[in-house]
C-alpha cells in the first residue's frame, strides 16, 4: 500500500472539514481531506442545508407569496409539478458552491483523498477506495468532521418511495396530495411550511406539546397559529407506534390509537453521527447512543492526536458553527497556546416561512433563573418598509435588564430574520444597551428600523410599569 505523511489529516469534507484544512493551510501546515463520495461539500451541500434553502426559495417565487401578499396575485401550481421541477436551480447552487469549494482547496494546496477513512491508530489512517485498493496516510492530528445521517429506527419502513427521511425527500418524484411528517423541530416544520404552501396537505406528529419548545414561547405559539393558518394539521404529545404502507398510502398508528393516512411519511425525528466502521473504539474513542463523539472545550476526543468537530459531536449542530468549530480545532491542535473561542451568542436561523431566528435568552430561559427583565416589541406592519412589503406577520422583540439596559436576548419572525438577527448579536456581544438603538439612525425604509421600534417600545414599558419583574410580559 502507498503511504503518505501530512501535518492534518481531515476525515470528512463538509464545512467544518473544509474549514479545518484551510486553517492549517494558513499555517503552513500540510493538509489532506478524506472523503467517501466522489464530490465534497457534505450533506449541507448536497442533501440538506443548500438544497432545502432552495427548495424553500423556489417555493416562495413560485407559488406567487411574495406577489401575492403586495399585488393580491394568485398562482397556481401544476398538480403534476415534481420536487425536481421546483428545485431547477438546486443543480445550478450546488455546482457554484463545489466550484468555490474546489478552488480553495486548489489555492491552499489541499490535498482531496476520496475513498472510506479508517482510523487504524492516534495518527494513522486506512484509505479504501474499494477492490483493495488501499492507502496509507498519517499526520502529527486527526480531525474527524463526518456529520450525521437522518436517524432510522426500526420499526419505521423506510423505502424512499412511500416513506422518506429529511435527505431523501428531496427525490420525491411528484407532490403528494397529503403528506404526513413526525418530528416537530426545525427540519419538520421547515418542511410542512415548504410543502403546505404548494397546496399538500400536512399533518404533524410531535411527542411534545409544542412546536419548536426552545424557542421563546410567544414566537413559538406565533409560528403553531401560522400553521394552522395553512391547514397544517398539528397532533402534539403522540407518536408514531407502527407504520403500514399499502398502494400508494401510508397509515400512521399513533400509540393513542389515532390513525393518520397519507400519501407520503417523512421521519424527520433526530439524526445519527456518521462514525461506524471508523475505527474508533481501535482507539479508544467511545461514542453514545446516537454515534456522537464528546469532546472537550478544544473538540479533543479522549486520544490527544484526535479532534472532532461539527454535527458529530452533537450540540449546536449548525453548520454555521461547525466552521469555526473546525477553524479552532486546527488552531488548537498546532498552536495550543491559542485562547480564541466561539462567541457563546450563537444565532439561529429556522428557514420556516416566515422565517425565524434568535439570539440570547427566552422570556422563559430569565424567568425560570429569577432574573428581572423587560421586553420592547416592533411589529413589522408598524414600520413603513412592513408597510410596502405587507408583512402583517412579522414581529422583532428585544429582552433586555430593565437596570443595565443590556441586551439580554433578541427575536425576530417574518422576512430577513436570519438576516435581521445579526445586529442584535453584534450589539449584544459588544455589551450594548437599548440606547444603541435609539441613538443610532438606520436607513430608512428598512425592516432593521424595528431595532429603533422595538428600543422605544422598552423605554416606554419601563417608564410605565408595564410589566412586573419576574412575571412573562404579555404583548
Amino acid at each position: 500500500m502507498s503511504e503518505q505523511e501530512f501535518d492534518l489529516i481531515v476525515i470528512g469534507s463538509g464545512p467544518a472539514g473544509e474549514k479545518a484544512a484551510i486553517e492549517a493551510a494558513r499555517m503552513c501546515k500540510s493538509s489532506c481531506i478524506i472523503e467517501r463520495h466522489s464530490v465534497q461539500g457534505g450533506v449541507c451541500i448536497h442533501t440538506g442545508t443548500i438544497p432545502s434553502k432552495t427548495l424553500r426559495e423556489t417555493v416562495l417565487y413560485i407559488a406567487g407569496l411574495r406577489k401575492r401578499s403586495v399585488y393580491g396575485l394568485m398562482s397556481n401550481i401544476k398538480s403534476d409539478v415534481g420536487v425536481r421541477e421546483l428545485m431547477y436551480r438546486k443543480g445550478q447552487v450546488i455546482q457554484q458552491e463545489l466550484d468555490v469549494i474546489q478552488q480553495n482547496m486548489a489555492r491552499h494546496r489541499i490535498e482531496v483523498i476520496h475513498g472510506t477513512g479508517m482510523i487504524a491508530d492516534p495518527h494513522t489512517v486506512i484509505v479504501s477506495k474499494g477492490e483493495g485498493d488501499n492507502r496509507i496516510v498519517k499526520a502529527k492530528v486527526i480531525i474527524i468532521s463526518t456529520g450525521t445521517t437522518p436517524y432510522h429506527p426500526s420499526h419505521i419502513p423506510f423505502d424512499n418511495t412511500l416513506i422518506y427521511d429529511a435527505e431523501t425527500i428531496l427525490d420525491l418524484d411528484c407532490l403528494p396530495r397529503s403528506l404526513t411528517i413526525v418530528g416537530g423541530g426545525v427540519i419538520g416544520c421547515e418542511y410542512a411550511s415548504i410543502f403546505s404552501q404548494i397546496g399538500v396537505k400536512v399533518t404533524i406528529v410531535d411527542t411534545h406539546n409544542q412546536l419548536l419548545p426552545f424557542l421563546d414561547r410567544e414566537f413559538a405559539e406565533a409560528v403553531t397559529y401560522l400553521m394552522r393558518k395553512n391547514r397544517i394539521n398539528l397532533i402534539f404529545s403522540d407518536e408514531i407506534e407502527s407504520v403500514e404502507t399499502g398502494e400508494n398510502q401510508v397509515v400512521a398508528t399513533l400509540k393513542t390509537g389515532r390513525q393518520v393516512v397519507s400519501d407520503r411519511l417523512l421521519y424527520a425525528a433526530g439524526r445519527s453521527g456518521n462514525t461506524d466502521n471508523l475505527g474508533l473504539e481501535a482507539v479508544g474513542i467511545e461514542v453514545d447512543k446516537r454515534g456522537l463523539i464528546s469532546v472537550n472545550d478544544h473538540f479533543q476526543t479522549t486520544v490527544e492526536s484526535i479532534y472532532a468537530v461539527g454535527d458529530v459531536i452533537g450540540f449546536p449542530s449548525l453548520a454555521s458553527a461547525s466552521m469555526d468549530q473546525g477553524r479552532l480545532a486546527a488552531v488548537y491542535a498546532f498552536k495550543p497556546e491559542d485562547e480564541h473561542k466561539i462567541n457563546a451568542l450563537l444565532p439561529y436561523g429556522i428557514y420556516t416561512i416566515p422565517e425565524m431566528s434568535m439570539v440570547g435568552e427566552t422570556e422563559e430561559s430569565l424567568h425560570s433563573q429569577g432574573r428581572e427583565y423587560e421586553v420592547g416589541v416592533a411589529r413589522f406592519f408598524e414600520l413603513a418598509r412592513g408597510q410596502i412589503s405587507n408583512d402583517h406577520d412579522g414581529i422583532l422583540k428585544l429582552i433586555f435588564d430593565p437596570c443595565s439596559l443590556k441586551i439580554l436576548g433578541v427575536h425576530i419572525m417574518g422576512e430577513r430574520a436570519a438576516e435581521l438577527i445579526h445586529i442584535g448579536q453584534a450589539v449584544m456581544t459588544l455589551d450594548g444597551t437599548l440606547d444603541y438603538f435609539v441613538d443610532t439612525v438606520f436607513n430608512y425604509p428598512t425592516l432593521s428600523e424595528a431595532y429603533k421600534v422595538a428600543a422605544m417600545d422598552g423605554f416606554t414599558r419601563l417608564k410605565s410599569g408595564f410589566a412586573q419583574p419576574h412575571q412573562l410580559a404579555t404583548v
